[in-house]
């Protein structure tokens, strides 16, 4: 990865942690950052403030793993966002990731045993690699959509607005969650270009996705409010919910309803 992807990150991370939470009062002079200084980080780091700086104007060697984890706990990063930053420093086990990733066996057990549950599995670019029947029958028959297509990510640019949009008051939440999902894949697959060109499109249409991308949002968004617009149940409000097997890199998708619905009536009707 990029030196300056390493040095955004650490940098807005900085920027993001207010004083009163890293445990520093507000000194007599007004502060002009808006989150803590360089020195204040470089010192809860215990690394050279010249090495912080160096760091966050991309000029400085990539950290080791002891300075990584001191970085992280400086800046309170999640489990998230330490994988995130120590992906960004080139700290990921060589052929830890393959380019086509095998879908572990109870992912495809827990989607069969489904039933009327709308269900898909993606991988870490978000291609959607098995579906449910129940799945086609409310989104689309993925077997007609090319594989180059069929990824969720894109899909939803797609068919937004006419068969599935976000709920009222939800209208960021997926596409932060697919930033924070992309985040992830790119650090996994850097020389990916058909990733890099879907990251381009979906940014140039959806600001929520491009300010989740800008933002270095890593933080998992696991539930999202849906609206369909099916074409034979008409209008469904469902919950899109993500269940992540780990160590796998594939994430299981379902569309539920609120029991007793006409949604959830709707669903046992697919």
């Amino acid at each position: 990865m990029s030196g300056l992807e390493l040095a955004d990150f650490l940098r807005r991370r900085r920027e993001n942690l207010r004083p009163e939470a890293a445990g520093r009062a507000h000194g007599p002079r007004a502060r002009r950052t808006p989150g803590l200084r360089r020195e204040e980080v470089a010192a809860r780091a215990q690394v050279s403030v010249s090495y912080y700086e160096r760091l966050e104007q991309a000029r400085a060697s990539r950290p080791s793993p002891q300075v990584l984890d001191a970085l992280a706990k400086a800046l309170q990063l999640t489990g998230a966002e330490r994988e995130h930053l120590a992906g960004l420093a080139g700290q990921i086990l060589p052929g830890a990731h393959r380019e086509h990733e095998r879908i572990p066996d109870e992912a495809r057990a827990l989607l069969d045993r489904l039933g009327t549950i709308p269900a898909y599995i993606v991988d870490s670019r978000q291609d959607i690699v098995a579906w449910n029947r129940a799945a086609a029958a409310l989104i689309t028959d993925f077997d007609l959509v090319a594989p180059a297509e069929r990824n969720a990510v894109r899909l939803a640019l797609r068919l937004a607005g006419t068969l599935c949009d976000a709920a009222p008051a939800t209208e960021a939440t997926f596409a932060r969650q697919s930033a924070s999902q992309l985040r992830t894949a790119v650090v996994k697959h850097p020389a990916d270009r058909a990733l890099a060109e879907l990251i381009n499109e979906f940014a140039a249409h959806d600001a929520d996705f491009a300010a989740g991308w800008r933002d270095h949002d890593v933080r998992p968004i696991p539930a999202v409010r849906k609206r369909v617009n099916h074409p034979v149940l008409g209008e469904l409000e469902l919950d899109r919910t993500t269940l992540l097997f780990p160590g796998a890199g594939h994430t299981l998708v379902m569309y539920t309803a609120e029991p007793g619905s006409p949604s959830a009536a709707a669903l046992e009707r697919l």
